[in-house]
């Protein structure tokens, strides 16, 4: 949208023919003084108008409008017209802070390690790994042989074998300007690779196959595939496609190397809509498993890894709000569980462990392994074939337990050096093993690479990743405190922050949440963040109900009827740092993505003078028009995390908090914007019609900017590392020009 004004090029051309055809002037007298005009103050960039347009719904006797209904309409002039005034204006309006921008680029690069190198893990007579080089956008996946490699080599520093690259993202990326990697697995005989492309951002993935003999990828592909697993003869692969609009993975097929795509044989279709399917082959390789599940039910069938053909088998038949998962080991099945141990007794909701016989592994044979506990979040198992590691979560943190299988010995908690951490199970391909890989960083601790000796409990560092740059951990404290919700629940915040910080004083924040799903947020170390804390900024996590930090119960007293405590979660988060003068309404900037973005819609429109500035990242802001409409992508299969508005119990309880629908004339804080126009899971309009419709309703004159990214980008952004620190450097000038912090 161009607009012109008075002033501008357009005055300049008419002063020019205006003095081309007029007589020439009359010498001034001289030495008459000329009068010096000084340039008009530029005028400040005018943000775009949307149309207003006619749609009307009515649901429970209840009439809803929605005037931006329009810009639905993908592709069509009027919609891309927009779109791109609204890049235009937040372009402008942003222009001066483009020197903080590089700075921030700059400074965050320039902590980088750019050409680096993953630890190698050892399986199917490899070491793997990935690198980076600097200058290139994307990973280089390579391997080597462990010829030559001594027995007790666990990262390659003996293989003398030359490097085979596998995939090279930069070569596959060539003339795209967008690739993502999906699944990758390496058949038994480690000959063929299949892998998952995404070249749009929709998130949906085309399967290849590669010879990794010859270089040769098969002509041979998939479109849609979400997950697969190889079989043990090497040549068989099952895959699981998505629909082709709503996007949910439905149909297992078999395919075997050399034969025709179209023909491969349907193995298993899922037809109820709240399911999604998933298939991969156990870490003991003998079986292949295929899960049916919903947000909060679930069955699992399997069959034997080398008898591909063979019909799939029924672990146990779904019931609703019962959920397990499978691993194998031996001849039993170890299953991780929220069934109750007798049907109308105590819920297991946090998952207990039992085990059962491979040949009769149906509930009536389970034998319990752990018990459910209350304060505890059994999450996980890592199953070997003389140990289990259990993940589990509790008082907001994760923990690690190593158990002995098959001999004598007692559970080993893994000791872990911050109170406040975060700790991830790598792949751990090898079966029999006496080590288990794992990552573990905190809010001030890089990510680090640790080997754990299930023998001695002995922990070896093999990486930590490098912040260049002179960053020091012990430059920054981190702490945990906690605020009183509304109904009296204790929210957990972690913080971190710098040490030096003057006390007496609040300090321009950072506050972040997300809250949906029973997700916990980990504390990570992220080395962007330094650029906050060096120019004192504190940053919070706040742990809020909806997610699943303190177990399933966190997950549901914040999701359904009970939404709603999630946002009044963190008000009184916020309102906490507030009285303790850790902070203060007017240089506290929130943040949130996704269905975190709907928190900050949510919690704006509730409590609009308690933040400086909101950052809202492709937000699930328009609730009910989402969730009416079953066409979307995951809709029916989230009935069971926000509820179904046609239902008028759930309805009430969505249309309390649906950010869009809860616009009013008030004033808002400063906020940003920013989606995709190939987001899959939060289509571009919901954020669209977001800010149309609050620019047209808030009173204030604080910024309002949508940024959007028109090229091919996805939920998570642009693709390529160097893109993406341009737009975390954006985001983040953007919150320090609200907290006054210009350089």
């Amino acid at each position: 949208m161009t607009r012109y004004r008075p002033g501008s090029l357009g005055l300049l051309f008419s002063l020019v023919a205006s003095c081309a055809s007029a007589p020439p002037p009359a010498p001034l007298p001289q030495h008459a003084p000329v009068a010096v005009v000084a340039p008009p103050p530029p005028v400040a960039p005018v943000p775009p108008v949307a149309k207003r347009g006619d749609h009307l719904e009515t649901l429970h006797g209840i009439a809803r409008q929605d005037e931006y209904y329009w810009l639905r309409n993908k592709d069509t002039p009027e919609v891309l017209d927009y779109l791109n005034a609204e890049n235009a204006y937040t372009e402008a309006s942003t222009k001066a802070s483009e020197p903080l921008q590089k700075a921030l680029y700059d400074e965050m690069l320039a902590r980088i390690k750019q050409t680096d190198l993953s630890v190698p893990s050892r399986h199917d007579g490899y070491f793997s790994y990935a690198r980076t080089v600097e200058g290139q956008q994307y990973a280089i996946y390579c391997r080597k042989s462990v010829k030559g490699a001594t027995a007790d080599d666990r990262t390659g520093a003996t293989a003398t074998a030359p490097e085979e690259v596998m995939l090279d993202l930069n070569e596959m990326g060539k003339g795209q300007k967008f690739i993502e990697l999906g699944a990758i697995e390496m058949s038994d005989d480690a000959r063929h690779l299949a892998y998952t492309v995404d070249l749009t951002g929709f998130r949906q993935y085309t399967l290849h196959i590669k010879d990794l003999t010859t270089g040769v990828v098969a002509t041979e592909s998939v479109p849609r595939v979400d997950s697969i697993a190889w079989a043990a003869d090497g040549k068989s692969i099952f895959y699981v496609v998505e629909e082709e609009i709503a996007k949910r993975p439905f149909r297992l097929y078999r395919h075997v190397l050399g034969t025709d795509v179209a023909k491969d044989a349907l193995v298993y279709e899922e037809k109820d809509e709240r399911f999604n399917l998933g298939v991969e082959r156990t870490r003991s390789r003998a079986y292949i498993l295929v899960a049916a599940a919903s947000h909060t039910t679930s069955e699992v069938r399997y069959l034997r890894a080398d008898h591909p053909e063979e019909a799939l088998r029924l672990i146990e038949p779904r019931v609703q709000d019962r959920e397990y998962e499978v691993d194998h080991r031996g001849d039993s099945f170890y299953i991780v569980t929220n069934y109750p141990v007798v049907e109308g007794g105590p819920k297991a909701r946090n998952n207990r462990l039992v085990a059962a016989p491979v040949k009769s592994p149906g509930r009536a044979h389970w034998k319990e392994l752990i018990a459910h506990r209350e304060d505890v979040m059994l999450e996980r198992i890592d199953l070997f074939n003389d140990w289990m590691v259990v993940s589990e979560r509790a008082d907001a943190l994760p923990r690690l337990r190593v158990i002995p299988l098959g001999k004598e010995g007692s559970p080993v908690d893994i000791q872990l050096p911050e109170a406040l951490h975060a700790v991830f199970p790598d792949a751990n391909r090898e079966f029999k093993t006496n080590w288990f890989r794992f990552h573990y960083e905190s809010l001030i601790t890089p990510d680090s690479v640790f080997d754990y000796d299930l023998h001695t409990h002995q922990l070896t560092l093999l990486k930590r990743e490098e912040v260049l740059g002179g960053y020091d951990p012990a430059n920054y404290v981190t702490e945990r405190v906690h605020a009183t919700a509304s109904d009296g629940t204790q929210i957990p915040i972690s913080i971190v922050r710098k040490k030096d910080l003057p006390a007496g004083a609040p300090h321009p924040m950072l506050l972040y949440a997300y809250g949906s799903y029973g997700i916990s947020i980990p504390l990570t170390f992220d080395s962007n963040r330094v650029s906050l804390l060096d120019r004192g900024v504190v940053y919070g996590l706040a742990h809020i109900r909806g997610g699943g930090d303190l177990g399933k119960r966190w997950h549901d007293e914040g999701r359904m009827i009970s939404k709603m405590n999630t946002f009044t979660d963190f008000m009184a988060c916020a309102e906490e740092l507030i009285k303790s003068g850790v902070t203060s309404s007017d240089r506290l900037v929130i943040e949130g993505g996704s269905a975190g973005g709907l928190l900050m819609g949510a919690v704006t429109n509730l409590r609009p003078d308690l933040w400086k500035a909101v950052v809202a990242e492709v937000p699930f802001v328009d609730v009910i028009n989402s969730m009416l409409d079953e066409t979307l992508p995951e809709t029916v299969s989230e009935f069971e995390e926000w509820g179904n508005p046609k239902k008028k119990p759930e309805y009430d309880a969505m249309i309390a908090y649906s950010p869009y629908d809860n616009i009013a004339k008030k004033a808002y804080p400063s906020i940003l914007v920013m989606t995709s126009y190939n987001d899959s899971q939060v289509m571009y309009w919901e954020p669209a019609k977001y800010v149309a419709r609050l620019r047209a309703q808030k009173t204030d004159s604080n910024p309002l900017y949508l940024k959007i990214n028109m090229e091919p980008a996805g939920h998570g952004g642009q693709s390529g590392r160097y893109d993406q620190l341009h737009q975390d450097a954006f985001v983040m000038a953007f919150m320090l020009g609200q907290l006054g912090i210009g350089k």
